[in-house]
């Protein structure tokens, strides 16, 4: 296919060298999408007077779990809670080892951290940016308990190898979600493969409740321990009391759970979010299509990878620079496409790079005395910058960024 000559096209200056800028007022780089019934939901829940968890969010834990196609849901305050409970509910525990992806945004990898697990970072396919399943197998001892597998900005990690690799290993797995809400793995919808599953509500995610986040499992006995920790670890039915002898008022404490349940205001909104999905999606996937046209015959850079396998998500567009063909590296290139008009992001600085991750003193996760842990990850970061995308942008917005990129690569083209 052959290649753009964008500098026969974009011949003036861009705007962070005095030229003029694309949009004169900044398109930010997400924007929910909140509609007159999305409002009228959140407004007959507070008429109600019924704020806390109740009916709501059952009805919302019942849809989604029918939308995932799995038995349970739990939903819970945040996608961290999410990630939280779901890490606990498959079992992971104090000093066992989980693995993971370097390459994700750095509070998921706290829910291991919370429970004392100690986390290993395997590195990453350099054509997807998920965790490799290649490096998770040379990754295994004998204190590896779980794999907790991100899909990275929607698109789905190779489920069937990591399975096949758990079950070899008799490890729990973990579906980080919280990116992939719609997303698809040979037929079968994310969130439906692990011993437990986490999804975001959180405004930047596909459906939003301003926060929030849900647990999806298969699992019965995992579904009892999801029940346990997100409910400050009470317990009410009379068949699993200590002492059933108490009055029909009696409950008892039997683990140390968190207090996670969301309101009814934030079920209301996700359930009506919920509603839109399909529309969401398609949306998402119009845009994308949009930009691979726009940027795949461009030496400059390298469009998302997309496996006819799966089905994306596409929470985030992530290009890839090829700085070999550039005269700028990426922070000029990002701050040059702000200038645009456009909002840009990153995503993400590898999760052992940010300093807590040095401050745990583990060798497995610090990289200022000895040679990275993922050097793929680290390698692959220093090219990585994010377009907007998102459904509330409209065609007028989609073309703007694809100029704002076209103009911003024509003038730092070799």
């Amino acid at each position: 296919m052959a290649e753009y000559d964008l500098k026969s096209i974009y011949s003036d200056p861009p705007a962070i060298v005095g030229g003029k800028p694309v949009r004169e007022s900044l398109l930010p780089f997400n924007e929910p999408w909140i509609d007159e019934e999305d409002l009228q939901q959140v407004e007959a829940v507070l008429e109600s007077g019924k704020l806390a968890a109740g009916y709501k969010v059952r009805e919302l834990e019942e849809r989604f779990s029918s939308e995932v196609g799995v038995r349970y849901a739990m939903a819970v305050v945040t996608g961290t809670a999410a990630l939280h409970a779901a890490c606990y509910a498959a079992g992971i525990s104090r000093g066992e080892e989980v693995i993971t992806t370097p390459l994700a945004f750095s509070g998921f990898a706290n829910a291991p951290l919370y429970l004392g697990a100690k986390l290993i970072f395997a590195d990453v396919n350099e054509y997807d940016l998920n965790i490799s399943p290649e490096e998770i197998e040379r990754n295994v001892t004998e204190s590896t308990c779980a794999v907790v597998a991100s899909h990275f900005a929607g698109h789905p990690c190779d489920l069937e190898s990591i399975s096949a690799i758990a079950r070899r290993h008799n490890l729990a797995v973990v579906e980080d979600a919280t990116s992939a809400l719609g997303a698809s793995y040979r037929g079968k919808p994310v969130g439906s493969f692990a011993t437990a599953a986490a999804f975001s509500f959180h405004p930047e995610a596909t459906i939003t409740a301003g926060a929030g986040g849900m647990v999806t499992t298969d699992d019965e006995e995992t579904y009892r321990w999801l029940k346990l920790f997100c409910n400050q670890g009470i317990v009410r039915e009379r068949a699993r009391l200590v002492n059933a002898k108490e009055g029909p008022w009696h409950y008892e404490v039997q683990e140390l759970g968190f207090e996670y349940r969301p309101t009814e205001i934030q079920a209301a909104l996700a359930l009506s979010q919920l509603e839109k999905l399909p529309s969401f999606l398609k949306r998402r996937r119009k845009i994308a299509a949009r930009y691979n046209e726009a940027f795949r015959r461009l030496p400059m850079v390298e469009i998302p990878h997309q496996d006819p396998d799966t089905e994306e998500a596409w929470n985030l567009y992530v290009l890839r620079l090829n700085p070999e063909c550039l005269r700028a590296d990426r922070k000029h290139i990002f701050l040059a496409l702000q200038a645009e008009g456009v909002e840009v992001g990153v995503h993400y600085l590898p999760v052992y790079l940010h300093p807590l991750h040095g401050w745990l003193g583990d060798p497995n996760v610090c990289t200022l005395e000895q040679e990275p842990p993922c050097p793929k990850a680290e390698q692959i970061y220093g090219r990585l910058i994010t377009l907007p995308l998102y459904p509330r942008m409209t065609d007028a917005d989609v073309q703007d960024v694809i100029s704002a990129v076209h103009k911003v690569l024509a003038f730092y083209s070799l």
